[in-house]
């Protein structure tokens, strides 16, 4: 997650029911024999958990069950991410640098982040690189090209179904040729209704596959995401969800997706990208719903 030589001990925060599994997970990660993990702290108690910790990756979310409305999940979620905020705010270094990932993962990190004043609003990021990654595959998949050569596709808004996966400003690599991804598929169509849909459901897809929602490649996206804002990530534009500023008329009080570039630790917003009628309306609609669940969050 932080390069080839960074050694890490892991705080593994789990409910009381569940301590016996995570022996397991334990003893499969003793059994891994991996060099670069240097310690595990295995705990139900936050105290523990979050004490002096640089990274926080935040997985553990209330699941939407059959018959919840969405106001229902959140109120679920309002408690116990109210309750993450207050424990890294008491515990946790204060440069310590967080992902959400258990959803709604944007208003969760507004939430935390809302209960640890102390920590910069900057420090609460939730996790849209997922979608990224989704996103570049497809692109790569309909090329049939390595999805390494797919660069500077960008998620906007919230990761949920109102999601904008924007690939206006992207390109790839092709016959030795640096391409506009919008001229390399030559398909509008396909970019402005499919690709949009089967990227906004992917999670959705999975689930009905396996019975269970994204694991490996969340795993991934979370190392990369991680990686790229400790490591810096170039000149390539990559999806974090970051407490707006204004940019792009995203009124500040929401997590919201944006283009960002990282380095020394630091992400800065993609600036002055041009963006169309279709591309507003799709950045708007999920404004909104964010601005919708912030309301209800905070009713709780």
């Amino acid at each position: 997650m932080f390069g080839p030589d960074q050694p890490v001990i892991l705080h593994l925060l789990e409910i009381e029911p569940a301590m016996e599994a995570l022996k397991g997970v334990i003893m499969e990660l003793e059994d891994g024999a991996y060099p670069l993990l240097a310690g595990i702290v295995a705990t139900s108690d936050v105290a523990v958990a979050f004490k002096d910790i640089d990274y926080a990756i935040l997985v553990g979310a209330f699941p939407r069950k059959a018959g919840m409305e969405r106001k229902d999940l959140l109120e679920k979620n309002a408690g116990i991410f109210k309750e993450q905020g207050k424990a890294l705010n008491q515990y946790a270094k204060k440069t310590v640098k967080v992902v959400v990932v258990g959803n709604p993962a944007n208003t969760n990190a507004l939430i935390a982040s809302h209960y640890a004043p102390d920590i910069p609003k900057e420090n609460f990021t939730a996790l849209t690189r997922l979608d990224h990654n989704r996103a570049k595959t497809q692109i790569s998949a309909r090329l049939k090209i390595p999805v390494q050569n797919v660069h500077d596709v960008i998620i906007w808004g919230n990761h949920s179904a109102t999601q904008y996966p924007d690939v206006n400003h992207g390109f790839v690599e092709m016959n030795d040729k640096k391409i506009s991804i919008r001229e390399a598929i030559n398909d509008d169509e396909y970019l402005n209704g499919p690709f949009i849909k089967t990227v906004q459901q992917r999670g959705a897809a999975i689930i009905q596959a396996r019975k269970l929602s994204s694991a490996m490649s969340a795993a991934k996206a979370v190392c990369d995401h991680m990686y790229d804002w400790v490591n810096g990530s170039g000149d390539e534009i990559v999806s974090m969800a970051v407490p707006s500023d204004g940019s792009y008329g995203i009124k500040e009080g929401v997590i919201y997706s944006f283009p960002v570039k990282t380095k020394d630790g630091k992400y800065e917003i993609v600036q002055g990208l041009k963006i169309d009628e279709f591309s507003r309306k799709k950045m708007d609609i999920t404004y909104n719903e964010l601005l919708e669940e912030r309301k209800i969050a905070l009713g709780f």
